[in-house]
């Protein structure tokens, strides 16, 4: 990249986000915005305009900027406190995998993304603080997500047409982590100090984090946070390779072990590889610092923050190759945001948030030798106006930019030099029609342009999204809706250029120059809510692709490996997802509380071309949890049906259930400030592995495994 396009683009995100330089900002710093009391589980609680916390009936409240909620055009779900601490992990998709409409996509321990009804990759945007993970985690499973879950105050995970809000990498949903990296407000202590540290059997993790929030005088406050982890191999229930692959293995064995009997002895040990996942482990570690100024109601704030993770790739069987490999992840990220109180007029703020990144990533064999070297620098910048309330109304305009350079370097790179750029214009509004009636309306226009100039190759796209919903109060806290939404994503560059052979997936992908963006109309019914001290959510979905984009097996190999490629064809997804909660017992101090939780999604491509691939099962769950003073006990039984809804050339998987139980401790009387957590998983070593996985038939999930956290915050 030119030093001229670098400076541009840097110049287009800090204009975006600088509206402190505007006439009108508060010139005073003695009042900073004073913010709702916040649980004393995890300390201060974010409380910027896009990420929220509103409190109805107990229930956690995902917001927009100027919306009260976004519950009509996007389900949503906000996991903090006790549960996140019971569910964290390394990689946010096993962090948020129990979750109604979630799965992950597994490749390794070391790397997992999160599928939201069944959509992955390049249709699930991953964000922090509302701005994109600017990584390479979309480019192939194998690739970490460059978050860190463990310095997380709070996730919120946004299903169904989020891709008005976060961009066209939202057309399945997103998934926002939200921290303290820029601090949101000044602390009303002189130091606020928060840490946890585990540790557990089945990969042996050790891990600690912690974090400081001051007051620096002036109207400035400070962050700083710093977290590790670092895990042995996987502990597994058998054998590591499912029994048809195992079957294939041996008979191959067989076959050559006359010709070629240093193939059929590896044969032979990877068939027979049981109780441990070679080659799984992970080391990780972050930093991260960042500074705000307030003023009045408007603050100016940037942090830096530094992210390293070192982690296995379980080798796949079938070769010679028998030394797992091994990804080498370090990104660099800068963040900044400001926003500035508008007065009385139209516009009561304005809000704006830039990141830039510089990433890389180097794809190590077996043998310990550097392969692929993936290079990202990228930046995205949003700026939104809030509208002030007027009557009901509100809502608010945005702009959004992000541009992408990636380079791949080594002997397998598999993608050329390419250059991607997206400009967007949104708006969100929200109309009462009513005591009980809302109408909520949503549009985005984007225009994204690839170029790889060592190819040739240089495209435009321009896309248009909206969505209008209805929802209608049938009780204070309980609402009925429905949606209607038409969205539209651009193909990526991988998806348009790849070409080569994948040594992490062991497999050849091929892409395709000529793919047209994908479109989709589809819909949502739901009823969400609070009834007496019953909480039920329940959606159910449709949405019907015209050239939606896929990666098929031809069923044809180069070199011994299987070629994927990308293809364009009809398709449809629906599906139910839903979670219920309902008191059993409550006596006094002692309280007894019941959640089930379900879904369940369909994909097929049209004209009876088959199913789309790696699509999660029927999942059922059910809890009880029991509150008796400072303790907290609960029970889980999760079950995944047997997926045999595959594409051509997958293999089905079982169905498996899994049964959990945690208990918690809050030693200080009267507050959640100290929580000491001790946890069984998968008590009877079951052996499960992931439909929505590349690696399934020969990457099981973890087997029984106890753990154990403790969680301060003072």
């Amino acid at each position: 990249m030119t030093v001229y396009h670098r400076a541009s683009r840097i110049a287009i995100a800090l204009l975006l986000c600088s509206p402190l330089a505007l006439p009108g900002a508060p010139a005073s710093a003695q009042d900073a915005p004073s913010p709702p009391p916040a649980p004393a589980t995890t300390g201060d609680q974010p409380d910027d305009d896009l990420h929220n916390r509103q409190t109805s009936g107990g229930q956690i409240i995902v917001t927009a900027a100027g919306l009260k909620r976004l519950d009509m055009l996007a389900g949503t779900t906000a996991i903090e406190g006790l549960e996140l601490q019971r569910s964290l992990a390394g990689q946010v998709g096993e962090v948020l995998a129990g979750q109604p409409g979630v799965s992950m996509s597994g490749f390794a321990p070391g790397a997992s993304r999160p599928v939201l009804r069944g959509f992955s990759g390049n249709r699930v945007k991953l964000l922090i603080d509302g701005i994109g993970s600017i990584d390479a985690s979309n480019v192939s499973d194998d690739h970490a997500v460059a978050l860190d879950p463990f310095n997380a105050e709070r996730i919120d995970v946004l299903r169904g047409p989020a891709v008005l809000l976060y961009g066209s990498q939202a057309i399945g949903g997103a998934v926002n982590l939200i921290d303290k990296r820029i601090p949101l407000r000044l602390p009303d202590e002189p130091v606020h100090f928060d840490a946890m540290a585990s540790g557990n059997t089945v990969a042996d993790l050790r891990q600690g984090a912690v974090s400081f929030d001051a007051p620096l005088g002036g109207g400035f406050a400070g962050h700083v946070d710093a977290g590790y982890s670092r895990t042995g191999d996987l502990a597994i229930p058998g054998y590591a390779i499912a029994a048809p692959l195992r079957t294939e293995l041996l008979s191959r064995a067989d076959a050559v072990s006359a010709s070629d009997p240093g193939l059929a002895a590896v044969l032979r040990e990877q068939a027979g590889q049981k109780d441990v996942l070679p080659g799984s482990g992970a080391r990780t570690w972050s930093a991260t610092g960042g500074l705000a100024f307030f003023s009045g109601d408007s603050n100016l704030g940037a942090s830096l923050g530094y992210y390293d993770t070192y982690y296995g790739v379980p080798v796949r069987p079938g070769t010679d190759e028998n030394d797992p490999g091994h990804i080498g992840l370090r990104q660099w990220r800068g963040d900044m945001r400001a926003e500035v109180a508008l007065g009385n007029g139209v516009f009561e703020k304005l809000t704006s948030h830039a990141a830039y990144s510089h990433y890389t990533h180097t794809e190590f064999e077996g043998d310990g030798e550097p392969g692929t070297t993936f290079s990202v620098e990228g930046l995205e910048a949003r700026a939104e106006l809030v509208q002030a309330e007027r009557s009901g109304w509100s809502g608010s305009l945005g702009v959004q930019y992000d541009f992408r350079h990636l380079d791949t370097i080594g002997d397998e790179a598999i993608v050329p030099r390419n250059l991607s750029d997206h400009l967007a214009f949104f708006a969100l509004q929200e109309v009462p029609l009513g005591d009980a009636l809302r109408l909520q309306v949503a549009g985005r226009y984007e225009r994204a342009t690839i170029a790889a100039p060592d190819a040739g190759f240089n495209r435009a796209f321009d896309t248009a999204s909206g969505a209008i919903g209805l929802s209608y109060a049938i009780a204070p806290e309980f609402d009925l809706g429905v949606n209607a939404n038409r969205v539209a994503r651009a193909p990526s560059p991988e998806e348009l250029l790849v070409d080569g052979f994948h040594p992490a997936t062991q497999v050849y992908e091929r892409g395709d120059p000529g793919l047209a963006p994908e479109r989709a109309w589809g819909g949502e019914v739901f009823a969400r809510g609070r009834i007496g001290r019953t909480d039920l959510t329940l959606t159910g979905f449709y949405n019907r692709f015209d050239g939606f984009i896929y990666e098929a097996d031809t069923g044809s190999e180069i070199d011994g490996a299987p070629v994927f490629e990308f293809r364009q064809a009809g398709a449809s997804y629906r599906g139910i997802e839903g979670e219920i909660a309902m008191p059993v017992i409550r006596n006094g101090p002692v309280s007894l509380r019941s959640e089930i939780k379900g879904s369940y999604v369909r994909a097929r491509l049209a004209n009876g071309s088959g199913n789309v691939p790696r699509i999660p099962p029927l999942t059922l769950s059910g809890a009880l949890e029991a509150e008796a003073g400072a303790f907290t006990a609960r029970g889980e039984v999760a079950w995944a049906a047997r997926q045999d809804k595959v594409a051509a050339g997958e293999t089905p998987t079982d169905g498996y259930t899994f049964v959990d139980a945690s208990l918690a401790w809050r030693p200080i009387r009267g507050n959640d400030n100290l929580t000491l957590l001790i946890k069984a998983e998968n008590i009877f070593n079951v052996t499960g592995r992931l439909a929505t996985s590349l690696t399934k038939d020969y990457t099981p999930l973890p087997g029984r495994n106890f753990a154990a956290s403790v969680r301060v915050s003072f």
